[in-house]
């Protein structure tokens, strides 16, 4: 695999790569309201998160407007599963997708532009798991999804599945970030 990846309307960068996408994302625009923490973590807390090596995030930008189209953010991490009813559990290595928006201002602009968090998840964010997967042990990609049923389905049909209900409420209890109390722990495995 080569990288870095391009698409034909869009390519990616590291938020670190030029000084320019710090003032690029001032304009980062998200309008569902239970989404705006994702566009406040872009804003307010990425490059903090850089800084510490606590998240990498990745503008998703048109490739002739320049236009920051979406973001993500990746980082390792772990789940845990339970193995039987002596409360003993296993953990499995995995990347977790600590963010991913689109930029609302970038859909309202080009409307004819469709499927964009599809195309980002597919042409950059899996081959950039499956990329890290050839050096370091891992065995799915997760991530803590809002709490909508329409975010959900859109989940599930980019291959994320859920937990059982007993499940679901174990990975609760060992590894779930505060920041995420409501959200819905979803997973792949890669």
């Amino acid at each position: 695999m080569i990288l870095p990846l391009e698409h034909e309307i869009f390519t990616y960068e590291h938020l670190l790569d030029s000084s320019e996408n710090l003032d690029l994302i001032k304009d980062f625009l998200v309008t569902d309201k239970n989404g705006i923490g994702l566009e406040y973590y872009l804003k307010e807390t990425s490059y903090a998160d850089e800084k510490a090596q606590l998240n990498s995030t990745y503008l998703v930008k048109d490739k002739v407007t320049k236009e920051i189209a979406g973001y993500f953010s990746l980082r390792t991490g772990l789940f845990t599963i339970s193995e039987d009813e002596d409360d003993c559990f296993d953990s499995i290595p995995a990347i977790e997708l600590s963010n991913f928006a689109v930029n609302s201002l970038y859909r309202k602009n080009h409307p004819e532009t469709k499927a964009i968090g599809r195309i980002m998840f597919t042409e950059f964010i899996l081959p950039i798991v499956q990329y890290i997967k050839e050096f370091v042990a891992v065995r799915a990609l997760y991530i803590y999804a809002l709490p909508e049923e329409r975010l959900i389905k859109h989940y599930e049909s980019m291959g994320f599945s859920r937990l059982d209900e007993d499940e679901e409420t174990f990975v609760h209890q060992h590894v779930k970030p505060r920041y995420d109390a409501e959200c819905i722990f979803m997973y792949q495995t890669i």
